[in-house]
């Protein structure tokens, strides 16, 4: 069987990059075995704002520009909606917070998301004693949801193989790529951490980060915004509500552990005051990269093989943007951005 591409991954990474596929009508097979699900498990949130810094996050403008029209005609393919806005409130913790929440609101790239006033008015059930700070254009998609139906649309138009793809197996040609019953002209490799076991391009400094969060039950809450403080609390509806996230550099497993949910309820008690009940914890590995830009471009030794990776904490924003950059890089010569071509760790 011959086809323009294999595809291996299918996180939000390889989602847009199938997605640029079928809109140039290149036909395609998917390798996706579940064995990563940092998209699955991600939070999905969009914003625009570092609310550590209250600074810009990188392209993060340009990023949404591509992103929502991006996520709206998918969910348009599939019949569903996958996109919740909502309004961000930032909790302060000092004087030195509003001061620099102004300062930081009257630059002209952060003016359009960011309220230049401060709201000093109680949020029941949050506790908040120097006021809040909002952002608007803020939002979620539904990114479990949103891989679970895009699997079954693909499993359905036969271009989705639900199992581990072997490298042993690939044979690599001057023009081609074989893969079992596949021929094709390009390979690209979407498989997050999953990076690290792939002979081709796990040189590349991969540095995954685990990450958990837990799901709570709090009837007395009511919030329909997120909340930013210490973690994020994020609606879903019923009154529940997602809390995140921890960094964990070392434990590099799929579990959730004790110590995780530890530390998100010590957090979590500083920022709301209304009891809640914890219904689920999850865990997933972000594929994260040391000067926090994504992984993107071709092997050094064989052109007909790409890697599309480390999406870090926001790959809802910035995979539309890098897997078009990549498209576009292989099929008509577009210059990649250097600042996330694979390139520039390069030994000069």
């Amino acid at each position: 069987m011959k086809v323009d591409y294999i595809v291996v991954g299918l996180g939000l990474a390889g989602l847009a990059f199938c997605e640029e596929l079928i809109q140039a009508n290149k036909s395609f097979m998917v390798f996706e075995d579940n064995s990563q699900n940092s998209s699955s498990v991600a939070s999905g949130t969009y914003n625009p704002v570092i609310l550590k810094r209250f600074t810009p996050v990188w392209n993060g403008h340009q990023q949404l520009k591509l992103a929502l029209p991006f996520y709206q005609r998918v969910s348009e393919k599939l019949g569903k909606e996958f996109d919740t806005k909502f309004a961000t409130k930032k909790v302060f913790n000092s004087i030195g917070d509003e001061n620099n929440w102004f300062i930081a609101s009257d630059k002209p790239m952060l003016a359009q998301y960011m309220k230049p006033e401060i709201s000093k008015d109680k949020i029941e059930g949050v506790i908040g004693n120097f006021g809040f700070g909002e952002l608007l254009g803020t939002g979620r998609i539904a990114t479990k949801n949103l891989l679970v139906n895009y699997r079954g649309y693909l499993k359905r138009a036969n271009k989705l193989q639900a199992v581990s793809f072997n490298y042993d197996e690939l044979i690599i040609g001057d023009e081609k790529v074989f893969y079992h019953e596949l021929e094709a002209s390009k390979i690209v490799f979407c498989e997050g951490f999953g990076l690290k076991k792939n002979p081709y391009f796990n040189h590349l400094p991969l540095n995954g980060t685990k990450g958990e969060i837990i799901t709570i039950h709090a009837p007395e809450l009511n919030i329909d915004f997120l909340l930013k403080s210490s973690v994020f609390v994020l609606p879903l509806g019923n009154d529940l509500y997602k809390v995140g996230a921890t960094f964990n550099w070392t434990d590099k497993t799929l579990d959730p552990t004790e110590e995780g949910k530890k530390e998100l309820v010590d957090k979590l008690e500083k920022t709301i005051s209304v009891p809640y009940e914890i219904i689920d914890q999850t865990a997933g590995i972000r594929p994260t990269v040391k000067d926090r830009r994504p992984l993107v471009g071709v092997n050094r030794e064989h052109s007909n093989m790409a890697v599309l990776n480390g999406l870090g904490t926001r790959g809802v924003m910035i995979a539309p943007t890098v897997a078009k950059n990549l498209f576009n890089h292989l099929e008509r010569g577009e210059e990649l951005d250097p600042e996330i071509n694979i390139n520039r760790f390069l030994k000069k």
